[in-house]
């Protein structure tokens, strides 16, 4: 039997064991088998990472490193990145479950972000302000300390990426703490970015239990500013907790975004598109398009189309070249989606395919055939709740504005896709569903120069873009009278 590896907290440039010596098992979800044995980070560990960042802002190694400097360090962690990619998309196709041809894709969106970053180091300033007084007005951006990073499983290192490189950007100190679940690939990049040249203390890795680990760094005094990405009931948590402090705080939580479709659609186009909208990672995403709106003339042909695509998914081993969908994350969680769609089974809705558990070489691991539902309404919990599976409802509609109607049904407004070839309907339905991001022909959420987040329930605050780094810094305004 081969040896587990250690994986240690990253703490001040060391790897390094909990205060109290344990561990706990990292498990491949594909086959079941342990990955690693993680350390499990005690509160005293979280203080010893807190205070070794707090030490390292204040000494202002990193902080007030020359901003070019401080843009080519960011840029060297981009390119080790595409040098190690092979590496990192390994780890996260076996620790996520996710089909190696999207692990790939996802570490070059990975180098992409810290690139961005590292180009925006030195473009970032206040400005001179004319005044009524008599003097110069003017404003800073300074960095906030240390910054607490809580990732979440289903997208582990794009998610780090997307908070690490802004916050390093502006000159603060990050301890990243990563899904119990899927920490490998957070260590991993912590020791890139060593390597890179970034000081040691500025990026800390602690692993272990939310309600351990998370809870320490989120209540610690001296974190200065919390970015979230999890589930709505466990954001909500986050901010009271952050509230004792008067931390800043950002929240990227759930989301049950619709994928509206018209009847001018092309939908050769758009069933390809919607597919990979609700089945990319298994539905394991907080942008899925799991509610499908169809208008009716063009209801039955949709779904008989997309029912014969979904029946033809490649659901298999990540490692596999040809696999589109692999395994859900551990079995509590497919047990979960299983017991959705058998709620939905007892509210009336119709499943046409999907939801079985395969056999064979795919007994051991943790997957679920995707599955489609009709003769669903807005009332249903399947269509309200956050399935977080391979789970779609397609639902008809008629007209404009029932659509928007039935897409703000929700209390969640983070992403959504609509399709039409009429770009003045576009551009009515685009401002009128209550949600953050919003694609017109296509499925894409993600773009880097653009802010990321959500509205309502979804959460608040913004990633990716220019515009996160306002998340991670404060205007200071100076005033200099004239003598």
């Amino acid at each position: 039997m081969a040896t587990v590896a250690f994986e240690g907290l990253a703490i001040g440039g060391q790897r390094i064991a909990s205060a109290d010596g344990k561990t706990a098992p990292v498990y491949e979800p594909a086959t079941g088998e342990i990955l690693a044995q993680v350390a499990q980070a005690t509160a005293a560990d979280v203080d010893k990472a807190v205070k070794t960042a707090h030490a390292r802002f204040s000494d202002g190694k990193w902080k007030q490193m020359r901003t070019r400097e401080r843009g080519q360090i960011l840029q060297r962690i981009a390119n080790l990145i595409r040098e190690k990619a092979e590496m990192l998309a390994q780890i996260e196709s076996k620790n996520g479950g996710k089909p190696i041809s999207a692990a790939r894709g996802e570490i070059g969106a990975v180098a992409n972000t810290f690139e961005y970053y590292a180009g925006a180091v030195n473009k970032i300033h206040g400005q001179t302000i004319p005044g009524n007084a008599n003097g110069t007005l003017m404003t800073f951006r300074e960095a906030l300390g240390v910054c607490a990073l809580i990732v979440p499983w289903n997208f582990p290192l794009v998610i780090a990426g997307w908070k690490i490189a802004p916050a390093l950007a502006m000159g603060n100190t990050v301890i990243v703490k990563p899904a119990s679940v899927t920490p490998l690939s957070a260590l991993a990049l912590a020791d890139l970015a060593l390597e890179a040249g970034l000081p040691e203390g500025a990026f800390n890795v602690i692993t272990g239990s939310g309600s351990v680990a998370g809870k320490a760094l989120v209540t610690h005094p001296l974190v200065r500013k919390i970015s979230f990405t999890g589930s709505t009931e466990v954001g909500v948590g986050v901010m009271q907790q952050a509230a004792g402090s008067i931390k800043r705080v950002s929240l990227e939580l759930g989301g049950k975004s619709a994928n509206i479709i018209f009847g001018d659609a092309n939908l050769d186009t758009c069933i390809e598109s919607s597919l990979f909208s609700v089945y990319d990672n298994a539905g394991q995403d907080c942008c899925s398009r799991s509610r499908f709106l169809v208008e009716r003339p063009i209801f039955d042909e949709f779904v008989e189309r997309f029912v014969n695509r979904t029946k033809t998914m490649k659901v298999g081993n990540p490692a596999d070249e040809q696999t589109e969908m692999g395994p859900l994350i551990t079995p509590q969680h497919r047990e979960s989606v299983i017991n959705y769609m058998n709620i939905g089974d007892g509210e009336g809705a119709k499943r046409l395919c999907g939801g079985e558990i395969p056999g064979g070489d795919l007994a051991e691991g943790n997957y679920l055939t995707p599955a489609v539902y009709v003769n669903v309404n807005s009332g249903m919990r399947i269509m309200q709740e956050e399935i977080f599976g391979p789970v779609v409802c397609i639902m008809p509609f008629d007209g404009e504005t029932e659509a928007i109607q039935f897409a703000n049904d929700s209390a969640y407004g983070l992403s959504g896709s609509l399709w039409t070839r009429d770009i003045g309907r576009a551009l009515r339905v685009a401002r009128a569903v209550e949600t953050g991001m919003l694609s017109v022909n296509s499925s894409s959420s993600v773009h880097i120069e653009a802010p990321f987040g959500g509205m309502k329930e979804s959460g608040l605050g913004r990633e990716q873009g220019m515009t996160a780094l306002e998340h991670y810094s404060e205007y200071k305004s100076v005033f200099i009278a004239n003598d």
